[in-house]
């Protein structure tokens, strides 16, 4: 079956890649329009397997929607594809100097893992789904066990969308199975990537299996985040109260089942009873909500009943557990020295849990900068003196994140141009990409450059009448110009 399933996505390949770009960005239309159709069958299906509010799963159907006509329209403008010219020169002394062309071009065939917490916007067809699709590339997707029937709906509305547009049916093929399945998937030596969103463990055991194979292939997972916020006291001493209040909004939200959920934050010691109080007021009536599935409200309770055997630890709000599936919040405080004795303390707890960190100097602050690892978001709160003051602080932190925020909060990522959702390892397995917003794209896509070919067999995005604006050598000099 893995045999005939590749076959058939990479057959699909070499006519798809090919396929001009106004047709690729017509087909991700296609696919919006038919899930917008559909949307009164797909939000209760979504909603019942997920736990989630059918508010939550409307406006993650919109942002699906939303996404895939942000990649319509970048196939259709097609400078992603980072056209680049420079033209040969034949009287160039002492040696002629060739016309060089270079563009990105698809992988091929995509292996894609949906997540358990979006089964909308990170699943089926989600990010890594439209991403792959837009870049050129088909896509072998390996449904989520958690959203079985949500999965198998929205693969439909692709289907729908093959067919309408005339492709081969192995441009997209949903696959449902265990382990075995998905293993067999990475390890096919057809598949040219994988994308991932989900535990640390599932990504680093695909990212292990794929660096194992005869043709090693990249792996994008995003493993998650304790995503730390980093406060300084004249920023609290103006706001403590709306600062609490958002930052016990962000880490309750959806159970706290997000990836950039703030699980950790450093208060000083300061202002650290002050914000401990606000903190108190804010989450003491907060009641658990139901989170995905029974296995992810068993792991969040051992993870917090863990924690509760820790001595270092002073608890403001003690998870309770009476209703197993629902993830009521907790919330411990720990001394700066103690949180940097343990690595323990950096692990990310899958649920609304997080840890206040009280420090007593900036000095601290830059030793919890060296030993943090790698997240997919760092947020700092401070007003400009303190930010100019703590320059070096800053510095460091930017080594350790894939976005940085100094205002607000991590949770809601922007689909957009410049967002950044991918950090060093152990957020993510390549920090140099992204798997939301516009640069997600480039993940399946690799460079070509044709030396010296006729003007007749140029692709389109490389002939001089390209209206795209390209980089091109005049003079020794490169300079952003039109052909």
């Amino acid at each position: 079956m893995i045999d005939q399933i590749f076959t058939a996505a990479t057959e699909a390949f070499l006519q798809y890649k090919n396929m001009p770009a106004n047709l690729k960005a017509d087909f991700l239309d296609k696919i919006a329009e038919i899930l917008e159709t559909n949307r009164s069958q797909i939000v209760p299906v979504a909603v019942r397997e997920s736990n989630l509010p059918e508010g939550r799963i409307n406006g993650e159907l919109g942002r699906t929607t939303g996404q895939i006509k942000l990649f319509a329209t970048m196939v259709r403008e097609g400078s992603w594809l980072e056209a680049t010219i420079d033209p040969g020169d034949p009287q160039r002394s002492p040696l002629p100097k060739a016309d060089i062309r270079k563009m990105l071009i698809p992988i091929g065939p995509v292996v894609v893992f949906g997540a358990s917490n979006f089964p909308l916007a990170f699943s089926t067809a989600g990010g890594d789904t439209i991403s792959a699709l837009a870049a050129g590339c088909p896509v072998v997707y390996k449904g989520h066990p958690a959203h079985p029937e949500t999965s198998r709906l929205v693969a439909e509305c692709i289907h729908k969308a093959v067919i309408s547009s005339d492709l081969p049916e192995g441009v997209f093929i949903h696959v449902e199975g265990g382990i075995e399945i998905g293993q067999a998937l990475v390890k096919h030596p057809l598949a040219k990537a994988v994308a991932f969103t989900g535990s640390h463990a599932g990504g680093k055991a695909l990212f292990d299996l794929a660096s194992k194979r005869e043709e090693p292939i990249p792996v994008y997972a995003e493993m998650g985040s304790v995503n730390p916020v980093f406060t300084f006291p004249a920023k609290l001493e103006n706001e403590l109260v709306p600062l609490a209040q958002s930052y016990v909004s962000s880490l309750t939200m959806g159970a706290g089942q997000f990836c950039t959920n703030p699980g950790l934050i450093f208060v000083p010691s300061t202002h650290a009873k002050a914000f401990e109080t606000a903190i108190t007021q804010e989450i003491k009536d907060i009641a658990g909500s139901p989170m995905l599935h029974p296995g992810i409200a068993k792991a969040y309770y051992e993870s917090v009943e863990y924690y509760q055997t820790r001595e270092e630890l002073k608890w403001i709000k003690v998870a309770d557990p009476k209703h197993l599936i629902n993830g009521s919040p907790a919330l411990a405080e720990i001394k700066a020295s103690d949180w940097l004795a343990d690595d323990i303390f950096q692990k990310e707890v899958f649920g609304a849990f997080a840890l206040m960190v009280v420090y007593d100097s900036p000095n601290e602050l830059v030793e919890v900068a060296k030993k943090l690892h790698g997240q997919l978001t760092i947020t700092i709160w401070g007003d400009v003196p303190e930010l100019k003051k703590n320059a070096a602080l800053i510095n460091l932190l930017e080594e350790k994140c894939g976005r940085l925020l100094f205002q607000g909060v991590p949770t809601g990522v922007e689909v957009g141009y410049a967002m950044q959702h991918g950090g060093p390892y152990p957020s993510t397995t390549d920090s140099k990409s992204t798997s939301v917003g516009a640069g997600a794209i480039k993940r399946f896509a690799r460079p070509i450059a044709f030396q010296d070919m006729h003007p007749d067999l140029l692709p389109d995005a490389l002939k001089n009448e390209n209206p795209m604006k390209i980089v091109r050598q005049v003079n020794g000099k490169f300079t952003a110009d039109k052909i």
